[in-house]
């Protein structure tokens, strides 16, 4: 394992910042402060193209650029503080002046990770931190156990999803910056909450990324949707692996963060004997036994494949658990119809109950979709390494219009798709505002300055909905209209039906919590099946007594299924039914309890959800 090496500026109480950059072609570097007369310091050169300098006078609060040769004058890469945006200098930030209350929270084992993905631009009317704290309460009483902010590292302007960023270091400066997101982090803690942060690590965006005047980050040995890769493996690759490393090990270390989910890991390209994950695994192990509470790496991938989670001594990188992309697809295509773009081959009643029982659908079958054969299985892979939605920003985002399923579906299959998710043996994880039906979309939103890299992006939009029957015109990125467009109302305090539905989701919270057969999941003891002419899945959990048994009905009309007596004979007492009023259903004719019944009748699009009775 390589060993690492601190970068950016480095602030000493009483003794000044050390400043360290790496940039091995550079022949002079030079930082410059900006005092009330600015002063330059050169940097000594050290091994492997390191430079670096303490200066006394440069205090928390101290603006700096890095001059390269006389010529070229920089933020700095892994700068910390972007309080001006990213064309303008670095601000020196002292990470040991915050005062911390979480110091006896240790996380919540994985296994009971609830994740609500949310947007800190659009989460709330402030588009800030102290926005999202605000409503911490709200999510508390929802049930939630684990935020996943969307991408925080600064990018250009003050509209963006996130993964545009280009200083992996630095917080949002139109967030509250560092200080607010360390308030942000603390208040989960201590609202009992763990936090996910969403980290980019296969690309930067283009507008302020300055990193090739540094050295040699990219590498043209690989393509990727972005352009050149990161270079994990060329030449010059052990600083570059280092910058990627110290900034995962900062969120950790300094934030108080509890997981990393890993941007689209399948564009990270390394051929090294150490994969660059199986190395940034090892690192936060080791951080994991110095600070004595666990560290969690979550990857995003769309290549089903188990490597990624799978042991070291299986051949794996060690990763604590996945996003599963064959979940959504399969339930989104079945309560929608469509079938275009990624969605082809999805959707039929066979896939909604094998993804109960093997997380993925194509685990080494032939893909429509990609004409080929796809993905590994998971049998060796526990539920809770799987992270499952039927909503996300990507999945709601990338949509032309940025339509939620509240658009595209009915109030009472929202109900069914909610139970799809949550009652399944996998991390269950909500789009910000599903839990009670947001109307409003979430679309794609940028705020460049560069009048050539915003027709790009308009162009490129365009491109990607070539392969979807989607109708209109796709909103202008670029408008702040869209971005307005795009922020929750929370309008359940106001409306009735949205909060039954907000009710609906905290029940069915509640019983994945309360259940003993629900509270630990296990797929290997889930029976699934689902009849194709039917429309109902049966899905029974039967890890510890007493079972349950989930029923969801997914067509349009009432159905008479017969449940199954073979294996569970007990009476069943009744859970919860979506159809009841109260949670906005038009009702349903269903006894509490179902002695030795073998019959029920689901009415349309609906959940009935049953508990063993001895």
């Amino acid at each position: 394992m390589s060993i690492l090496r601190e970068i950016g500026a480095k602030y000493n109480p009483g003794v000044g910042t050390v400043f360290t950059v790496w940039a091995p072609n550079a022949e002079d570097v030079k930082v410059k402060l900006h005092l009330s007369k600015d002063k330059l310091i050169p940097l000594q050169r050290e091994a492997f193209g390191y430079w670096t300098a303490l200066a006394e006078e440069a205090v928390p609060g101290t603006r700096y650029t890095f001059v390269l040769d006389n010529d070229k004058e920089r933020p700095d890469p892994a700068s910390l503080y972007q309080p001006d945006g990213v064309h303008k200098a670095s601000e020196v930030t002292d990470h040991t002046a915050f005062a911390w209350t979480d110091t006896k929270w240790k996380s919540i084992p994985l296994q009971q990770y609830i994740i609500y993905e949310l947007h800190v631009g659009t989460f709330s009317e402030e588009g800030t931190f102290e926005g999202v704290i605000e409503k911490l309460p709200q999510l508390k009483n929802l049930g939630i156990t684990a935020i996943e902010l969307m991408p925080v590292a600064q990018f250009p302007g003050s509209r963006n999803w996130g993964y545009d960023g280009v200083y992996p270091y630095a917080v949002q400066n139109s967030y509250g910056g560092p200080e607010g997101l360390k308030k942000l982090v603390n208040a989960c803690h201590t609202q009992g909450m763990a936090v996910v942060l969403d980290v980019v690590y296969n690309h930067l965006g283009p507008e302020g990324n300055y990193l090739r005047d540094f050295g040699p980050y990219f590498t043209n040995k690989y393509n990727t949707p972005w352009g050149e890769a990161i270079n994990y493996d060329d030449a010059y690759s052990d600083p570059v692996r280092n910058f990627f490393f110290q900034n995962a090990l900062m969120w950790f270390r300094d934030y108080h963060i509890d997981a990393l989910r890993l941007d689209a890991v399948h564009a990270i390209f390394d051929n090294s004997a150490r994969h660059f994950l199986q190395e940034l695994q090892e690192h936060v192990h080791e951080l994991d036994e110095k600070e004595g509470r666990q560290f969690i790496l979550i990857a995003e991938s769309d290549l089903n494949d188990v490597r990624l989670i799978n042991p070291v001594e299986r051949g794996g990188y060690g990763l604590a658990a996945q996003w599963n992309d064959d979940f959504h697809h399969v339930v989104h295509a079945m309560v929608t119809g469509e079938q275009d773009g990624y969605y082809v081959g999805f959707g039929t009643a066979e896939q909604l109950a094998k993804v109960m029982t093997h997380a993925f659908v194509y685990d080494g079958l032939y893909s429509e979709h990609r004409k080929r054969t796809f993905g590994s299985s998971t049998v060796h892979n526990p539920a809770h390494q799987f992270v499952v939605c039927s909503q996300n920003h990507d999945q709601v985002g990338n949509r032309m219009l940025g339509e939620r399923l509240t658009q595209l579906v009915s109030y009472e299959m929202l109900k069914v798709v909610a139970g799809l998710v949550i009652l399944s043996p996998y991390l269950p994880m909500l789009f910000m505002g599903e839990e009670y039906g947001e109307e409003n979309p979430f679309l794609y939103f940028v705020s460049h300055s560069d009048k050539d890299l915003i027709e790009a992006v308009r162009k490129g939009r365009r491109e990607e909905f070539s392969s979807f029957a989607w109708q209109g015109e796709a909103p202008d990125p670029q408008s702040e209209d869209t971005f307005k467009k795009s922020r929750l109302q929370h309008s359940y305090t106001s409306g009735k039906r949205q909060l039954h539905l907000r009710e609906f989701y905290k029940r069915l919270i509640l019983l994945r919590k309360s259940s003993p057969a629900l509270s630990t999941p296990d797929k290997n003891k889930v029976q699934a099946y689902m009849d194709e002419h039917e429309k109902v899945l049966h899905l029974i959990h039967f890890s510890k007594p007493p079972y349950t048994y989930c029923l969801f009905n997914i067509s349009t009309a009432p159905k008479k299924v017969k449940l199954n007596q073979e294996n569970f004979k007990g009476n069943w007492i009744v859970l919860l039914s979506s159809a009841d009023p109260m949670w906005g259903g038009p009702g349903h004719e269903l006894p509490q309890e179902l002695q030795g019944q073998s019959e029920v009748t689901l009415p349309a699009e609906s959940i009935l959800i049953l508990q063993e009775q001895k």
